[in-house]
Order: structure tokens, then C-alpha cells, then sequence
């Protein structure tokens, strides 16, 4: 093949090599290059190897869409490195089996509404077990404001306020590090703490 191509094509791509390809190599996709899976994950790997074993369908489903669902966070800026951002992704995932048992209530479907809650107290149930201390709303908005008086104290301009108070509450070791909290809602009752002169 190689001595039946013009000069002129062997100039312009080069010989054919008759070398091997390099070897295929098989990546596996880490839940965090830095640090350890979370405990959680863990016990979620663990728990579908038994699911598995004892064929426990609705279990196996919920733990492999969380597993999947982690696994493609990984592969995003946003990858699962704490057990707050993987209890936040149950709480997330019980939601919308919720809402699709409610759907399927409206719709007359007994069996999906029966897979749906059962697939639901799963997730509610690795949420609860997870150890996390979870912050009321009253107590949320207690610390917000403690937050906004430290902040006006220290002389902390009324146009800075939200962006500082977003940034202190907010930043690993800040008080809410650790702390089952939704990002959106402390956003939300800041917004809301700062417009309330």
C-alpha cells in the first residue's frame, strides 16, 4: 500500500505507520482525585452489592440511579465529595419520586404509585441514616442575622452586605460548613434578611 501512494501524498501525510496502536486504556471515573469517597457512598456501594444478593428491585433501582447520579457529577465541576452534598441529592431524588407517585395517583396507576413511595422511603431512609444535622428554618434565619449584625458592627457598607454575608455563611469552615442546608434557601433568607431594613 505504502509504495503505491505518490511522493507528493507521502510528503503531505507522512509514511503509514506499521506500528501497533498504543493500547486502549481503561479510565475509571473517581467521585474526587483529592480525597476519599464519602463515607455515605460507601455504604451505598455496600448496600447494593446486598440489594443484589437479595434481589431487593426497589432498592437496587434507587441505589443505582444515586450511584449513577454521582458518577456523572464527578465528571462535572460540581463533583460529590461530602456526605451534605449526597444526602442533598436524596432529599433531592425523594422529591421527585414524590411528585412522580402524585402524578401517578392523579392518573389512576396504583402499581407506579406503590413502586414510587416505596423507591421514596429508600432515599428518605439513607437521608435520615446519614448522621447530618439538618438546620430549621427558624434557626437559619436566627444565624443570618446574627451573621448581618456582625457584618453592619464591622462596618460592612449596606451594598456589600449580601455578598459578604453569602460569603461568610457559605465558605468551608463558615458556621453552615457541615450543615444539611439548601444553598438556595440560605441565599433566599439573606436576600430577604438584607432587603428588611
Amino acid at each position: 500500500m505504502a509504495s503505491k501512494l505518490s511522493p507528493l501524498l507521502l510528503r503531505s501525510f507522512g509514511r503509514p505507520s506499521l506500528r501497533s496502536t498504543a493500547p486502549l486504556r481503561v479510565c475509571r471515573a473517581a467521585y474526587s482525585t483529592d480525597a476519599p469517597p464519602p463515607p455515605l457512598l460507601v455504604k451505598l456501594k455496600d448496600d447494593l452489592k446486598t440489594a443484589m444478593r437479595a434481589k431487593d428491585t426497589n432498592r437496587l433501582a434507587v441505589l443505582r440511579a444515586i450511584l449513577a447520579a454521582t458518577l456523572n457529577a464527578s465528571k462535572t465541576d460540581k463533583p460529590i465529595k461530602t456526605d451534605v452534598q449526597l444526602v442533598s441529592l436524596l432529599q433531592k431524588s425523594a422529591r421527585k419520586s414524590q411528585e412522580a407517585a402524585d402524578e401517578a395517583r392523579a392518573a389512576g396507576r396504583a402499581d407506579l404509585v406503590e413502586k414510587e413511595e416505596a423507591q421514596q422511603r429508600i432515599l428518605e431512609e439513607y437521608a435520615a441514616g446519614s448522621g447530618l444535622k439538618g438546620i430549621g428554618e427558624v434557626e437559619l434565619r436566627q444565624l443570618v442575622e446574627s451573621t448581618k449584625a456582625d457584618l453592619v458592627a464591622e462596618g460592612v457598607q449596606e451594598k456589600a452586605l449580601t455578598g459578604q454575608m453569602i460569603k461568610k455563611l457559605l465558605t468551608p469552615g463558615g458556621p453552615l460548613d457541615g450543615a444539611m442546608v439548601e444553598q438556595k434557601e440560605v441565599v433566599r433568607i439573606i436576600m430577604e434578611t438584607c432587603k428588611a431594613k
